[in-house]
């Protein structure tokens, strides 16, 4: 059966046998838990399923629970995202997917919080005081059945356009596993193909196709039903029981009841994150007040 998971740590443990071409390793901030996994080659490629790159995943408290924004959580993925993202030039952020979705409207509502810079210039800058920030600009362009166009045709023409060192691209995914819903955030620098959390993948925005590093950031949203049965029972439904999963046909995929809260949640902590990755000469609260 073919267990879907966008995430490179499930892979690792789904198929540890055929590991040949990925290392790995682990580091902790806190209570954090941070896996880094590299494919290195071909190899590592195949038997995992996930392009070659480096796959940094970050077990954090569930974002569901009833709790304030977690600092310690975006210090860590902020560390992490400064070995992924180039340390000059402009930076395009990109939320993919579709804001009236609730389990796809990670990117979009994460987008809304980038602090967008790259109009910032000159007098304007100094006057008020921000002349020191680095060059951003942010997107959030929806899905194909709203713009009539690839979301991967809309960035590749504007980065063709403003020529950023990189792109950064916040999406949701989708695991195997209900527990890591809300609380695994995974970064990556092999790109991403978009609405792949929600079973509907489009072109791929990578390296490959946008000739710049692309650094895809997301968290688990969903599960698909077939494969939360397999990892419930421990084996691949039958016929008639698939049937019952998945009605006339119809791929289902499963979220928590509190995906409202925790797709907020993820959105302050991802863009918070991104932000004090790209504006060093700012603290973290300065940062939390200019995009409140």
């Amino acid at each position: 059966m073919n267990i879907r998971t966008d995430l490179a740590v499930e892979a690792r443990e789904l198929h540890p046998e055929d590991a040949q071409g990925v290392e790995s390793e682990e580091a902790r901030y806190g209570n954090i838990t941070v896996s880094r996994i590299t494919v290195t080659n071909e190899a590592g490629a195949v038997s995992l399923g996930k392009p070659i790159g480096k796959y940094i995943t970050a077990d954090i408290p569930p974002l569901s629970e009833d709790a304030g924004f977690d600092s310690e959580a975006a210090e860590a993925l902020s560390r992490e995202l400064d070995d992924l993202i180039p340390k000059d030039g402009d930076i395009l952020v990109a939320g993919l997917g579709n804001n009236d979705i609730t389990p796809d409207a990670l990117g979009p509502k994460a987008a809304s919080r980038i602090l967008a810079t790259r109009h910032i210039t000159g007098e304007t800058a100094k006057l008020a005081g921000l002349d020191g920030l680095r060059r951003v600009a942010v997107l959030a362009p929806g899905v194909l059945g709203q713009t009539g166009m690839e979301t991967g045709e809309i960035i590749a023409g504007i980065a063709a356009k403003i020529k950023p060192a990189a792109v950064i691209v916040i999406d949701a995914l989708a695991s195997h596993r209900l527990k890591r819903l809300g609380c695994t955030v995974q970064m990556t620098d092999s790109g991403i193909s978009p609405g792949s959390g929600v079973g509907n993948n489009r072109k791929e925005i990578s390296k490959s196709t946008l000739g710049i590093p692309v650094i895809a950031i997301g968290v688990p949203t969903v599960v698909e039903a077939t494969t939360l049965a397999y990892d419930i029972t421990g084996s691949e439904p039958d016929s008639e029981r698939l049937s019952e999963i998945e009605p006339r046909g119809s791929k289902m995929i499963v979220t928590p009841r509190e995906i409202d809260t925790l797709i907020s949640r993820a959105a302050a902590l991802i863009s918070h994150a991104v932000n004090c990755s790209l504006q060093k000469s700012l603290s973290p609260d300065e940062l939390m007040m200019l995009v409140s």
